[in-house]
């Protein structure tokens, strides 16, 4: 695992360099935008759609949904009742909350879990992700940063929902592998292809989300529990409501690690657009994802022990 970390650090420095330096003229901001929206729209369905339509489903599926969820919604209430009181601001705790419910399952979660446990273990990050997460963070999430943001900009649940390409690839590639369609070679070659650019640019997109230049000054107070809660709470959490049910052996290691994944990177674009603290939520995604890197290792050395 300290190699994975290693290997996935140096693509994360990496972006986090280009942010720095800005080589050709060519900012951070602007590249991440790029590049996250070819992986957005074209590289994680091709991804999405490929794993799921080969993927052998079962019950598991439905127990790595519920853990997920259970996750972001035991944090939630967690961060609500810890910060409630403690947050200067309607717009600082609508932050913290997003910052400490979401994990980066996909952004960080699919390469970790792919380099650590096999390919297979691809089929985990999907899941916890696209059936619970990313639903979760569309509704619940965007109905938080409505409520505690500035922006009186309104959206539908629903609506934002199905405006998720991976999700529409995942009920593809479900509905596909459930009516037992065999997968084309020449389109799954294709596919596979288009795949294979997912986790270095899932990567390099996450360092350059990284951000080291604002002031820290009198922040810790906010940022510590939301890393406590990320990388140590969650999981732990997770791992006891996982021993009631089927799920065992790397396949529990898989759905643990993905609740003990740092901050999602995609919550940067609420706080944005409904005028939360971005700022702080930044700092929040370089903390958790930085003390990641020491506790994913601990956990997976943990948990395949156990």
């Amino acid at each position: 695992m300290y190699e994975v970390i290693a290997q996935a650090g140096i693509l994360i420095l990496c972006g986090v360099l280009w942010r720095v330096f800005a080589p050709q003229g060519l900012g951070g901001d602007t590249l991440r935008h790029s590049l996250t929206t070819l992986v957005y729209v074209l590289l994680l369905p091709a991804l999405v759609l490929v794993v799921l339509w080969r993927a052998p489903l079962s019950l598991d599926a439905l127990w790595v949904a519920l853990l997920a969820a259970s996750g972001v919604i035991f944090a939630l209430a967690l961060a609500w009742l810890w910060f409630r009181r403690r947050a200067p601001s309607r717009a600082v705790l609508g932050t913290v909350l997003l910052a400490s419910a979401f994990p980066n399952a996909t952004y960080l979660g699919l390469p970790v879990l792919e380099a650590s446990l096999g390919e297979w273990a691809r089929t985990i990050a999907i899941q916890y992700d696209l059936f619970a997460c990313t639903p979760l963070l569309l509704s619940v999430g965007v109905l938080l940063a409505q409520r505690y943001g500035e922006s009186a900009e309104t959206a539908h649940p629903l609506r934002n929902l199905l405006r998720v390409p991976p999700l529409w690839a995942a009920v593809l590639g479900v509905s596909l592998n459930l009516a037992g369609v065999p997968l084309p070679d020449l389109l799954g070659g294709a596919l596979d292809m288009l795949a294979a650019g997912v986790i270095p640019l899932m990567l390099f997109s996450l360092g350059l989300a990284l951000r080291w230049g604002d002031s820290w000054q009198g922040k810790w107070s906010l940022l510590i529990p939301v890393v406590l809660i990320q990388l140590l709470i969650t999981p732990l959490l997770v791992w006891g409501l996982a021993q009631g049910t089927t799920l065992e052996g790397e396949v529990l290691t898989a759905v643990v690690l993905e609740a003990a994944m740092p901050a999602m990177v995609l919550g940067i674009v609420l706080c944005d657009r409904y005028r939360l603290d971005s700022g702080l939520y930044a700092m929040a995604v370089t903390l958790s994802t930085v003390f990641g890197m020491l506790t994913l290792p601990l956990w997976f050395a943990l948990l395949m022990s156990s």
